[in-house]
């Protein structure tokens, strides 16, 4: 992928992020961002549009599954959307799609 279209998010900036008062969503480009809880949880996620429905799929939570991680869960879900496949239905249907084609 094309890194001046992804990596606006570091490990550092990541480890320094704090909860605040509502959900906040840090984006990394391609689609995939952060989610912070204001309890402090840090979600991965993939935002993504499948036959005209927008939808989302989560791709582990900070720091269980680090930033790199990340990126490959979210590379072979797209790699999913271009051959036509929805990553959802997909994670549905087999737990660790996203992982075992890596």
């Amino acid at each position: 992928m094309n890194e001046k279209l992804r990596g606006r998010l570091s490990d550092k900036i990541i480890s320094e992020m704090v909860a605040c008062s509502k959900t906040k969503r840090v984006t990394d480009g391609l689609g995939m961002y952060l989610e912070l809880s204001p309890s402090g949880g840090k979600w991965w996620r993939f935002k993504y549009r499948f036959h005209g429905k927008e939808k989302r799929i989560s791709l582990g939570t900070y720091p269980d599954t680090g930033l790199a991680e990340a990126r490959g869960k979210l590379a072979m879900a797209r790699l999913l959307l271009r051959s036509g496949m929805d990553p959802s239905e997909a994670q549905k249907s087999n737990k660790y799609v996203l992982t075992d084609m890596q």
